[in-house]
């Protein structure tokens, strides 16, 4: 970085009252960390879902029992991967915990991934054991005879409720509302079974560090294949303490706090917000769905959250809401954005309906995921806000130059928060991390003369869809296997409701290929939201001379 990027960046952090670095060495893992929290905040709330809080001390016993059943249960080894597939649940957070208390390592899993991409996943990172909610294991149980997965764990949404609260509720959602799909897993295991064979045999503490792999976080990429992004036990404690210095700028108190988390935990945003509220005492509210925006209008009039984590599009929909509206939010201390840009309407209509202003964000999974962040005691909105400490930023010209001031290019990171690389992928560590360590983002930002981060351009190929990030070689690879399509090529339209949208541009050979069949054909093969919106036919989409499609040009015609 230029001298006069680092002065402005280094005075606008004493100016707020936020440290520059930050030091991990208190903490030798992220297991130590939350087990701090398991043992000094025992009598508090720590989670909640579907009507149902666990304590600290329930977190911790239940974590421990799925830890004891991993090492002596099914005898994985140190490092062996576990995947965990299942939405909002407190279940998840005893699973998490008890995976890498045992010293394994957590493979986060979408719950709404295709066959294929479920496949790939399980493969890739060589699970052994995978935990998937009754709800979506109608896709596991048709993929799992094609993976080296062992052992499969099955929970159904209310398991840790007490009884007969738990029959009743996991009975309705079955049999009543029809929400769990017929499967077939042979061998599958009962989560309450597992519980209690691992309560029986203490789990034996493992000797970790800083630089043993804790995480692998699948993010897509340039090529369409989904990557193991390689997360540390050293990159999560750095990440949840540079997020701790944010928070002290913010009128909120962590212990007994809630927070309310409708954004899903298996994303890296949600997951790292979860064990900032673990080191601090806080309690955390799950919303299962945040589809469902009744549900997340109940849980924030029944819990009156402190703290929101939220994102541009959830922002919009619930203020737009009657009984949202009519809310009280005198509790609401701090709301933060992330996942996709922040517009100013969406945060000024935010602010006018609940008081409370919002603090955007901006991070990646490679990178656990925060980078910078807006203060409470600065929030400039159109901006993502200054460097969290101990972060790098260098605003990097084509030629790989350093710029300075006000200046555009593309943003390269380097800290502790910074992935290790990706899983079983040098090649492609290579092209994102340098010599040095810096991590190039692939996004064009510049930093202004007070410090301040914007974003001006995205990575010129990525889509965001509702918060997820959608790669266009992705989509154009399934589509291209249609006996009737001859090329084609996906770019992101801006739209209300998802903050983008896709268009797949198709040259056809058979002129009797609809819209409709190729948007079914693709719903076979990507989750629902990789599916485009809508579908142009062309009789030949542009290319530079060497004959790669210019997915730019194509964004300018439209």
């Amino acid at each position: 970085m230029t001298e006069t990027v680092r002065s402005a960046i280094a005075a606008q952090l004493s100016a707020l009252g936020i440290p520059a670095d930050i030091t991990t060495d208190g903490y030798p893992s992220i297991v130590a960390l939350f087990e701090e929290a398991l043992a000094t905040y025992r009598g508090e709330s720590a989670c909640s879902s579907v009507g149902h809080t666990l304590s600290y001390a329930d977190l911790d016993g239940l974590s421990a029992a799925f830890a004891g059943w991993l090492q002596h249960g099914v005898g994985l080894d140190r490092g062996d991967r576990v995947a965990i597939q299942m939405p909002n649940l407190i279940q998840y957070l005893v699973v998490c915990l008890g995976a890498l208390r045992a010293g394994m390592v957590v493979v986060n899993t979408n719950p709404l991934y295709t066959e294929r991409e479920l496949e790939h996943q399980l493969n890739d990172a060589g699970v052994k054991v995978m935990v998937v909610q009754a709800n979506v294991a109608q896709t596991a149980a048709a993929v799992l005879p094609r993976t080296g997965v062992e052992t499969v764990v099955v929970t159904e949404i209310a398991d840790l409720h007490p009884q007969p609260k738990r029959a009743l509720i996991n009975f309705l959602v079955k049999y009543v509302k029809r929400m769990v799909p017929a499967f077939s897993i042979p061998g599958a295991l009962k989560l309450n079974d597992v519980l209690r064979q691992g309560a029986k045999t203490p789990y034996q503490a493992v000797i970790l560090n800083r630089d043993d792999l804790a995480m692998l976080q699948y993010t897509g990429g340039t090529t369409g294949v989904a990557k193991g992004a390689m997360l540390t036990h050293g990159n999560l404690i750095a990440n949840v303490l540079q997020s701790d210095t944010f928070f002290t700028t913010h009128d909120i108190s962590g212990q007994g706090s809630t927070i309310l988390q409708p954004l899903p935990v298996y994303h890296i945003y949600a997951f790292t917000a979860s064990m900032y509220a673990l080191r601090v005492g806080a309690h955390t509210a799950f919303v299962p769905n945040p589809r469902d925006l009744p549900s997340v209008v109940k849980a924030f009039d029944e819990h009156r959250p402190a703290l929101f984590c939220g994102l541009n599009t959830l922002f919009v929909a619930l203020c737009n809401d009657d009984r949202f509206r009519a809310l009280d939010f005198s509790n609401l201390k701090v709301t933060l954005s992330g996942g996709m840009a922040l517009t100013h309407d969406a945060a000024g209509r935010w602010q006018e309906v609940t008081g409370c202003r919002v603090s955007e964000g901006y991070g990646l999974t490679e990178t656990s995921p925060t980078v910078s962040a807006n203060p409470g005691n600065g929030v400039q909105i159109g901006t993502i806000g200054v460097p969290v400490p101990g972060t790098e930023i260098q605003i990097r010209n084509d030629d790989g130059n350093p710029l300075g001031l006000d200046e555009a290019g593309e943003l390269c990171v380097r800290g502790p928060q910074v992935m290790a690389g990706y899983w079983q992928r040098p090649e492609a560590t290579a092209e994102v991390i340098d010599a040095d360590g810096w991590f190039a983002t692939g996004d064009i930002a510049l930093v202004q003369p007070d410090g301040y981060l914007r974003i001006v351009d995205r990575k010129k190929d990525m889509i965001v869809v509702s918060g997820f990030n959608v790669y266009p070689n992705e989509l154009e690879d399934v589509l291209v296997a249609h006996p009737d399509v001859v090329e084609c090529a996906a770019i992101g339209l801006r739209s209300e409701s998802t903050g983008e949208a896709i268009r797949m541009f198709v040259v056809r050979s058979n002129p009797a290929l609809t819209e409709d069949a190729v948007r079914e054909f693709m719903r076979e093969g990507l989750t629902g939201y990789k599916v485009p919106k809508s579908v142009i036919f062309k009789e030949e989409l542009p290319k530079t001379a060497v004959g790669k499609i210019l997915r730019r040009e194509l964004r300018d015609l439209d």
